[in-house]
């Protein structure tokens, strides 16, 4: 069952810990708006954690989460909508952010195995919503690229621990908007957080 939304996670997933680009702008407009709104708000800024990557089946199911991690996955239970703001990168997240659901979303915290049948999700009841930057137009990576990259975290990553409903923002064409797009794009973000949605 959805729960209502007083409270926000968001997840600054740019891999750069010196960036205060767009997608830092973005996290900054979603929590803006919805602290305005009365909304509790947690940020996360994935390029700060101290976390490394996962080399084996073993550790993914069995390891000790770091403790960075831990944290996070307490926040992720705090929350009733989760924000993941990425650029694209080769089509995809990047490696870091990958990295980052890899740690979090383990087995036993996201989801539980069942011998037969579809995973026990763990999730459930929080909503998401994905802000992708690009630096090609929106519409090419949705319908000529079919958008591989965000749908593998909404579905593969995110619905198959629970969370739902999952939408998302495409912003593209990045590199070569003006000032005043960047700025309405701003707007549309913030407005996002006063809805949390």
């Amino acid at each position: 069952m959805k729960r209502a939304v007083g409270k926000v996670l968001i997840v600054n997933g740019h891999p750069d810990p010196k960036s205060k680009g767009l997608c830092h702008a973005l996290a900054d407009a979603y929590a803006q708006g919805a602290r305005q709104s009365g909304i509790e708000v947690r940020r996360i800024d994935v390029a700060r954690l101290d976390f490394g990557f996962l080399h084996s089946q073993a550790e993914f199911e069995t390891g000790a989460a770091p403790a960075a991690i831990a944290d996070v996955q307490g926040d992720i239970l705090w929350a009733d909508h989760l924000v993941v703001i990425f650029p694209l990168w080769l089509g995809d997240m990047p490696a870091l952010l990958k990295a980052f659901f890899e740690q979090t979303l383990r087995p036993g915290f996201a989801f539980t195995n069942r011998p037969h049948g579809f995973p026990i999700m763990h999730l459930k009841g929080r909503s998401a919503r994905i802000i992708v930057t690009m630096g090609m137009p929106a519409p090419v990576y949705r319908w000529f690229f079919f958008a591989h990259g965000l749908k593998n975290l909404e579905r593969n990553i995110l619905r198959f621990c629970g969370f739902g409903p999952v939408r998302s923002t495409i912003l593209g064409s990045i590199g070569t908007c003006g000032p005043d797009v960047i700025k309405r794009r701003l707007a549309e973000v913030k407005s996002l957080g006063e809805a949390a949605r």
